[in-house]
């Protein structure tokens, strides 16, 4: 059985405060797009993995779709599989296809083992991985709020443009990026208007006020990234911005 993990983008990351547990309140606009990794779940006599295409960082074991099997195998006991993942997403490029994967096992082990998960119990296993991992379950435009895991589906459609994502080879770390940004609320000046008031302009006038907050210091560790987003614009980009913490970058044209 197998399906199709896809990436999505940050319209607008904003990093409202620090939270006591060590967090950040955010608030964001998580949007489904290309590219799709390729993930295969068949029944096994014991649990393998097999990666393939762009080399995943860390040790198979670790890897999050293994994690997604093992909350589900501790609950209903099911039986050994082998998970095959054809990685087109790179990792640390602010695409969410590792989140993405982790959601997409736990959809794919549902339907393989007819487990007839609630949409609620989806949700919470994927919030057990990760903080994004919940709206690759939704799968829809997002706003995204708390630690990004607090969803509210927002009316906004982009079938109409195109989407460029383009990622340069560096990787950023997202736990340097929170350390380096300064919450909104310690900063003067900030745009007070919720992100959900800003996205209902039209997309021609985003780049005057919706932002990536970890953009500041990023694209002073890494200029390279400013140059993309500049170039973007250049190819005549209605908008332009990082997604996540980065390294990717994304234009949206017109058709």
């Amino acid at each position: 059985m197998i399906l199709y993990p896809n990436a999505k983008i940050n319209i607008g990351l904003r990093i409202l405060s620090k939270r006591e547990d060590g967090f950040h309140e955010i608030e964001t606009l998580f949007y489904p797009v290309e590219p799709a990794d390729i993930l295969e779940i068949v029944e096994s006599d014991k649990l393998v993995f097999n990666e393939y295409g762009i080399r995943i960082p860390g040790k198979p074991e670790e890897n999050i779709c293994i994690k997604a099997y093992n909350l589900i195998r501790d609950d209903f006991g099911i039986p050994p599989v082998e998970i095959s993942l054809f990685k087109k997403i790179p990792a640390g490029a602010g695409l969410g296809g590792g989140s993405s994967d982790g959601a997409h096992t736990i959809l794919l082990l549902d339907k393989l083992f007819n487990l007839n998960l609630t949409h609620r119990q989806k949700m919470q296993y994927a919030s057990r991985l990760g903080s994004d991992c919940p709206f690759f379950i939704e799968n829809r435009p997002m706003i995204g709020s708390g630690r990004g895991d607090i969803l509210e589906p927002f009316p906004l459609d982009l079938s109409h443009y195109t989407v460029k994502v383009v990622t340069p080879q560096c990787f950023v770390s997202t736990a340097e990026a929170y350390r380096a940004v300064v919450p909104r609320d310690k900063r003067e000046g900030s745009d007070s208007r919720p992100l959900s008031q800003l996205l209902r302009y039209p997309v021609e006038q985003w780049k005057n006020f919706i932002v990536n907050d970890f953009e500041e210091n990023v694209f002073k560790k890494f200029p390279l990234l400013a140059e993309y987003k500049e170039e973007l614009y250049k190819e005549g980009a209605l908008y332009a911005s990082m997604s996540g913490s980065g390294s990717s970058l994304f234009g949206i044209f017109s058709k």
